[in-house]
């Protein structure tokens, strides 16, 4: 759906974004991914056409982006963009009448995000009057009410508490399986576990990692498994073989985190410890994106 090609934007001094290319899958779930400064919101403008790049080229649906595409991308700034003394339900229909929409259906759709979200008695009350969770849905009802076919979040869940953020989670999940594609900026590493089809993260202008979510997991896998047992064994014994990175005795059970060196297995491991223990389980630890995320930043610092 979305080609982003070597983009490259600089304010005065300040180089944004650096050569930055990107495919975003029709149907897929992007997240985007980097830390505070790293040059995803200037990306995010130049795609909402806030912006323009200074070279470079975006293409959607295989066309050059122009402003006819507007309406097609539903966007929620991390910014809240509301007007504070105005009332929920005439705001919504204003922004959703700037999409395009008629009066009428404009309308009709408020209702029934208004309902379904549980907003039905909010249509007069004032956004000043609203905390900030409230004001984050009032907020994502306006992003997707023209149904566009790209949807860019960024910081979605921000303000939401477990509840609130668990039903916007699958409402996006729910729209995403109706054929919206999202492209989705955040620091909570456990949503991009649960949502995420593709991750890219960029860093000091630059893009340092790009694939989908289970390749970069199999990419970074590093032969740790996590062990339960019974029976009493100095998990120190199995160097030079494998390293022992923790071991935990108590009453209830024993456990032990280990790294298997290069060319050891998960079989050899089992013969050295099956005739001095009971083994419960048996994991392999996979880093989390969290981890892969902090790894990869120290790496570039």
């Amino acid at each position: 759906m979305l080609s982003i090609r070597n983009i490259v934007k600089q304010y005065a001094a300040h180089t944004a974004l650096n050569n930055v290319s990107l495919e975003v899958e029709q149907g897929k779930i992007f997240g985007l991914l980097g830390p505070n400064g790293a040059g995803k919101t200037s990306l995010i403008r130049i795609i909402t056409q806030i912006t323009a790049p200074d070279s470079g080229e975006v293409l959607f649906n295989g066309e050059k982006l122009s402003t006819h595409h507007i309406s097609q991308i539903g966007y929620l700034p991390e910014e809240r963009g509301l007007y504070k003394k105005m009332e929920i339900g005439e705001q919504v229909l204003y922004l959703a009448k700037l999409k395009g929409l008629s009066t009428a259906e404009a309308t009709k759709r408020i209702k029934y995000w208004f309902e379904k979200l549980e907003m039905g008695s909010w249509w007069n009350k004032k956004v000043e009057d609203l905390s900030k969770g409230m004001q984050q849905k009032v907020q994502f009802v306006a992003t997707v009410l023209h149904q566009p076919e790209l949807i860019i979040l960024d910081e979605p869940f921000s303000g939401f508490d477990p509840v609130n953020a668990d039903i916007i989670k699958n409402e996006i999940l729910e729209l995403n399986k109706q054929g919206a594609t999202f492209i989705f900026s955040t620091h909570r590493m456990e949503s991009v576990e649960e949502l995420c089809d593709h991750i890219a993260i960029i860093h000091k202008s630059k893009k340092i990692l790009d694939g989908t979510a289970q390749e970069i997991k199999q990419k970074y896998r590093n032969n740790t498994y996590q062990i339960e047992y019974s029976g009493d064994f100095d998990f120190a014994n199995l160097a030079p073989s494998f390293d022992l990175l923790h071991q935990e005795k108590n009453k209830e059970f024993n456990s032990a985190k280990i790294q298997l060196k290069e060319n050891q297995s998960v079989n050899q491991l089992l013969g050295i410890l099956l005739p001095h223990v009971n083994i419960s389980r048996l994991d392999e630890v996979i880093p989390s994106m969290n981890d892969i995320f902090i790894d990869q930043i120290k790496q570039q610092n």
